[in-house]
């Protein structure tokens, strides 16, 4: 049979591992592997290029997507929609693939809805996919964060400065969480939660009158801006407060092993749904387990947790 693979959205690190672990995974099937080009747009716009064993060799350990992305705001559109299911058809391609976040599994969703095979694979570095515990990038995107931390950290100490760290995180705090248990952060600013500047500063006031030489503040995207919060705190504390904006070096770099080894496996399940007519679906580790579930599962169709634990730990341990 023919099965196609497709990215959309923002990339994210494990992108490409994922390509070709459904690609090599799909030959030793016994099937013809297929990608398309720029996400939706490209089922729309562009042409299905064969996939090969070699067509993947070498890209395990590579950021980004060699298949390219978009943000094609059209396909929410009916028509768009339809259109791109009779190019499928016409190919033709017998089974599809959807790699991405939420806006990608919202297109998966579509075409299942009007009928064609169509799976899922989680890919974001937020890790706010609903159904699943860990998306593809997550890892990396941390460790970019954290290496990207350590170094401000040493101008930090040195002019004893408070350090405001704007993260990625548009509508989940998840990322901005998990860098600032794993920094130290004093406190972490997330869309989930009100933001007290009154409160942090007192905490910082806190932790310099114990003697700590710096300070940092992780911001997500989605609650603020590094440079307004920098400006509040320096106001409130009568410390020198700097910020810096990570942006999209947090998406690039050499997938993490954690990364590559979920890739192997979200990817492989995928296309073995696949394989088995099962549609409809999307991979996904629970409770430490890969497995799938259903487009229309409950699970599916809830907004995923965020580990507001994990804050209350963050804050603890930096006091």
């Amino acid at each position: 049979m023919n099965f196609a693979i497709l990215t959309s959205g923002g990339d994210a690190p494990g992108m490409n591992a994922a390509i070709r672990a459904f690609v090599r995974r799909g030959i030793s099937l016994g099937h013809h592997v297929w990608g398309i080009p720029r996400g939706f747009e490209g089922l729309v716009h562009g042409e299905p290029v064969p996939l090969q064993a070699a067509s993947v060799a070498n890209i395990l350990m590579t950021g980004g997507t060699i298949l390219r992305t978009s943000r094609f705001r059209d396909f929410t559109l009916q028509a768009v929609q339809e259109e791109a299911l009779q190019r499928l058809k016409a190919h033709p391609i017998d089974g599809l693939a959807v790699m991405g976040g939420n806006g990608s599994l919202a297109g998966a969703v579509q075409l299942s809805r009007l009928r064609f095979p169509t799976v899922a694979i989680p890919a974001s570095i937020d890790n706010d996919m609903p159904g699943t515990d860990y998306s593809l990038g997550f890892d990396t995107a941390i460790n970019n964060i954290v290496g990207s931390v350590d170094k401000i950290r040493d101008t930090a100490s040195a002019h004893e400065r408070i350090f405001v760290v704007e993260v990625m995180g548009n509508r989940s705090g998840h990322l901005a969480i998990a860098a600032g248990l794993a920094c130290g952060a004093e406190a972490v600013i997330i869309p989930e939660r009100p933001t007290d500047y009154g409160h942090i500063a007192s905490q910082l006031q806190a932790t310099f009158a114990r003697g700590k030489k710096h300070s940092f503040i992780i911001v997500a995207e989605g609650a603020g801006d590094a440079r307004t919060t920098a400006e509040a705190l320096a106001q409130l504390t009568g410390h020198e407060a700097k910020w810096v904006v990570l942006g999209h070096i947090q998406r690039g770099g050499p997938p993490t092993a954690q990364d590559r080894v979920m890739a192997a496996l979200l990817a492989s399940k995928a296309m073995e749904l696949l394989d088995q007519g099962q549609h409809g679906r999307m991979a996904a580790l629970r409770d430490g387990f890969v497995t799938d579930l259903s487009f229309d599962d409950e699970a599916a169709q809830r907004t995923a947790p965020t580990p507001m634990n994990w804050l209350s730990l963050a804050e603890i341990l930096a006091r």
